[in-house]
């Protein structure tokens, strides 16, 4: 049985290494690659591959959104993410979305491979670093209800900080690739979770959480 897989990331020599390890493995074939999120999306349409190779920082849509759109619109596909991120939450976010392993960029060749034959046969799998037994903890971990912050989307998240810089809805939007309503959307549904009534308030709580500094 071939399994098809398609390669989301945005720099070039990291998809030509990706593919070298895919097409190594025995029934694994590469039918598209994209280097920003959008691509990723139409890929996936498109294709509908076994497995998606994904990474999260993504241009024009990142990766979480790439991971929850391909579990609405190709429910089927695997998805493993690919992040140099290894901080807690976007393992948590990235395994809820739907993702079947979280590996650290500069993982061993091998580990990668291990973590596709995994994936494909139904298993989770999580870099070494993020140790084996916190899978099943990370998966189903409850959000900290004490925690305004653990409230929001990584979308969301992201609106924060830059609002808190001073950025307007415009602004945000020609920096995250999305349009000024989208924007707005956020940044509403954002204060509305956090509590915060106006820009003082918003600016107050990201110095004070030390999402910027004073």
């Amino acid at each position: 049985m071939m399994h098809s897989v398609v390669i989301a990331d945005d720099h070039e020599l990291v998809r030509r290494g990706l593919r070298e390890l895919v097409e190594a493995e025995e029934g694994c074939q590469v039918v598209g690659e994209a280097s920003d999120g959008i691509a990723a999306t139409q890929a996936v349409q498109k294709f509908k591959p076994a497995l998606l190779l994904l990474d999260l920082n993504m241009p024009r849509l990142h990766g979480l959104e790439v991971l929850k759109h391909t579990r609405t619109t190709s429910p089927r596909t695997k998805i493993i993410v690919l992040s140099m991120h290894n901080d807690e939450p976007y393992v948590i976010e990235a395994l809820r979305a739907g993702a079947m392993a979280y590996l650290l960029k500069g993982s061993e060749s091998a580990e990668i491979s291990q973590a596709l034959r995994d994936v494909l046969a139904g298993r989770r799998y999580l870099s070494a670093p993020l140790s084996e037994w916190a899978i099943s903890a990370l998966a189903t971990k409850t959000v900290e209800s004490d925690d305004p912050l653990a409230t929001i989307s990584h979308r969301e998240r992201e609106v924060l900080n830059l609002a808190a810089e001073g950025f307007g809805n415009g602004e945000i939007a020609e920096k995250l690739f999305i349009s000024p309503r989208t924007a707005e959307t956020h940044r509403t549904n954002m204060m509305r979770k956090l509590g915060l009534q106006s820009q003082t308030d918003l600016v107050r709580f990201a110095i004070r959480r030390s999402l910027i500094q004073a």
